[in-house]
């Protein structure tokens, strides 16, 4: 395997969940030196606290999750409305802002988020978390353009249908209707596995992908195509 990351401190948030532990596999392989954060990103001043705890870093893999509600529009409360956003939005602007400093001193930097696909498409019972992602995907697009002449590269991946124990945990996959649904749903008929998903963020975090600013890539066996 190619070292394309050598050299490179890469940044992994919640590394034990969501596709944390396959992307620190992976970049890893690639020869990134990984600083896996397993720490908690609830508090307002958590996010400040990882990025100084981590020191220098070349790329920061925002990577937000948990588990997705399925309430009705009628029936989302105000509480699950700002808990599904104090866990997938609050935490990103707050990252950026305290990351971003040090790569623009040294004139340099990627961040990548990996967020979710359901911004892309309409599903049911699921506008808080469909929001919260859509909220995600904007604020990347908009901060990428606005540092990219500064030779830092900010993007996101908009996944869904890859395998992961957040999302797709065995009991969920082993389910015929399950399995169903992806023959109906996505072209590809299966899921994405993780180290596929991996591998294009490896590929993001390389100076291979320099050119690519504020930019959402999907990642979802052409579920968003449907």
């Amino acid at each position: 395997m190619t070292k394309t990351l050598t050299g490179r401190r890469i940044l992994v948030t919640q590394a034990t969940d969501f596709m944390g532990p396959t992307l620190c596999e992976v970049l890893a392989e690639h020869g990134a030196d990984i600083v896996a954060s397993r720490a908690p990103l609830s508090e307002p001043t958590a996010p400040a606290s990882i990025i100084a705890s981590a020191g220098p870093i070349d790329v920061l893999i925002a990577n937000l999750a948990l588990p997705a509600p399925s309430t009705p529009a009628l029936e989302v409360l105000d509480t699950e409305w700002r808990e599904v956003f104090a866990a997938l939005v609050d935490p990103l602007p707050k990252l950026l802002q305290a990351v971003l400093p040090g790569m623009l001193e040294r004139g340099r930097g990627k961040v990548v988020v990996i967020g979710s696909a359901s911004a892309l498409r309409g599903m049911r019972r699921a506008s808080t978390y469909s929001a919260a992602r859509g909220a995600q995907l904007s604020y990347v697009q908009a901060v990428g353009v606005e540092v990219a002449h500064q030779n830092i590269q900010v993007n996101a991946i908009a996944q869904n249908f890859v395998d992961n124990p957040t999302y797709f945990p065995a009991e969920v996959q082993a389910n015929p209707r399950f399995q169903d649904r992806l023959k109906r749903e996505v072209p590809l008929g299966r899921l994405v596995s993780a180290r596929e998903d991996a591998e294009f963020v490896a590929y993001l975090c390389s100076e291979a992908a320099n050119c690519f600013v504020g930019q959402v890539f999907p990642v979802c066996g052409g579920w968003v195509s449907r």
